[in-house]
């Protein structure tokens, strides 16, 4: 009996290691476009958003590491002696001569006076005047913030991100589509390790949508920014005829600084690492459901939207060495562990009984049949830190009011790329990339 009980368990292993390696094998080719037209799949964030910022933008434009796509760049800024540089370098990469060293900044990570002519010379509102430009060359970008490389401290860096919402409707249970247009651009700095500074705001406004309700999202816009301690300072408006848009889209950029000795990316990811998250999960994406009043039921769920910049500095002030964050935005935990695993080659492994959802978030979710993992939050990340570092780190976005900050998984060795959930009776199933759109327009 022994022998034919390990025999049938070692069948078992075999058949689940051969179906693992097929996965593998699978996914390792990537998404591929195979649409003729564009549908709403493909802004979801998931494999048909993969397929499409592959197959069409990455084809186009490139990319540093086109396997680790994050949401902000960040730029190492050249000075007038690098004029003969390719201007902002890749992090990681060999240092131009004359970048200015980390020794120069300020206590916002911003060049000092002293040290600000090496930039070139700037106009009143601090941008380069004309005439300056040429010291910046075609620019590279990594993606995160990249590892210092053996010449020493790499000089000033930036992150610049870049967004557009489209959120339907434009004003749902907590929120806006403006205070969510400027969280949303913040928090992608935020996680890439950038302290957020300056964002840009540009309108396109449908023929017909009422003043006043331009104003409130306007007025949103100012109140997330004053929350955030970011500045707008640039903008444009549009006005397009009724029926070329739905009231009203907006786009955002923002600039922030990067501090030196900050070291973000996959690539430090190690295994038996802790997977955290700073708040609970899902909110967002069913609130806006909730809004479009298109369900046989209600249930009062507030969007979770809101800058996330000043819990991030609390990690790291309290574990430096943080290794990965992200905000589960568009495709939820399940699209940005997912991200996390193909990038790094190792698995995520998600403990569900630790997952933060809240009961009414839950209850919506099964009620519509979506799994809350693919769910949408705006005001929370994930982060990846040392095993060691998981209860100051929890204790500290505590602290800073992430009550609801956790642990809620390991990153593994096997298996590899991929990302897995473990239920609270021991069953393991495997999370892919979300497939399909159930939840359009949500940010």
């Amino acid at each position: 009996m022994n022998t034919q009980s390990e025999a049938s368990s070692r069948g078992r292993d075999k058949s689940e290691s051969e179906v693992l390696e097929r996965i593998e094998a699978v996914r390792a080719r990537g998404p591929r476009l195979r649409d003729e037209t564009v549908t709403l799949a493909h802004g979801a964030g998931g494999k048909a958003s993969a397929a499409l910022v592959q197959a069409v933008f990455i084809e186009a434009f490139g990319a540093p590491n086109p396997l680790e796509l994050c949401d902000a760049a960040v730029l190492t800024l050249p000075t007038d002696e690098s004029k003969g540089s390719r201007g902002p370098v890749q992090d990681g990469s060999a240092r131009p001569r004359g970048l200015v060293q980390a020794a120069s900044l300020g206590p916002l990570g911003l060049a000092q006076e002293s040290s600000a002519a090496s930039l070139g010379p700037l106009g009143p509102t601090g941008l380069a005047q004309e005439g300056s430009a040429a010291s910046l060359g075609p620019p590279e970008a990594a993606c995160g913030v990249g590892a210092e490389d053996s010449l020493g401290a790499a000089g000033p860096r930036i992150a610049l991100s870049t967004d557009s919402y489209v959120v339907k409707p434009l004003r749902f249970p907590g929120g806006s589509i403006g205070d969510l247009a400027v969280n949303g651009t913040v928090n992608d700095l935020a996680v890439s390790g950038a302290r957020p500074l300056w964002l840009s705001a540009a309108f396109v406004v449908e023929e017909g949508l009422p003043i006043a309700l331009l104003r409130g999202v306007v007025a949103d816009m100012r109140a997330a920014a004053d929350r955030a301690a970011v500045t707008i300072v640039a903008g444009d408006t549009k006005v397009v005829p009724k029926g070329a848009a739905d009231e009203c889209f907006i786009s955002t950029a923002g600039v922030g600084v990067v501090p030196p000795g900050r070291n973000l990316g996959a690539g430090q990811v190690r295994v038996g690492d802790a997977v955290l998250v700073s708040s609970a999960l899902g909110n967002h994406g069913m609130a806006v459901m909730m809004a479009r009043g298109d369900l046989a039921f209600e249930a009062d769920i507030r969007t979770d939207s809101a800058p996330v910049n000043h819990l991030v500095e609390a990690l790291f002030a309290a574990v430096p060495d943080t290794r990965w964050m992200r905000d589960p935005t568009r495709g939820g935990l399940g699209t940005v562990a997912n991200e996390l695993a193909s990038a790094s080659g190792l698995g995520v492994m998600l403990d569900e009984a630790s997952l933060p959802i809240e009961p009414l978030v839950r209850g919506a979710c099964d009620m519509l049949g979506i799994d809350p993992l693919y769910v949408a939050s705006e005001g929370c990340f994930v982060a990846v830190v040392p095993v060691e570092a998981v209860a100051v780190a929890v204790a500290a976005l505590r602290d800073a009011g992430a009550t609801a900050a956790t642990q809620i998984g390991q990153i593994v060795a096997d298996p590899p790329g991929l990302v897995a959930v473990r239920n609270a009776f021991g069953g393991v199933r495997l999370v892919d990339m979300l497939v399909g759109d159930p939840l359009p327009r949500i940010c």
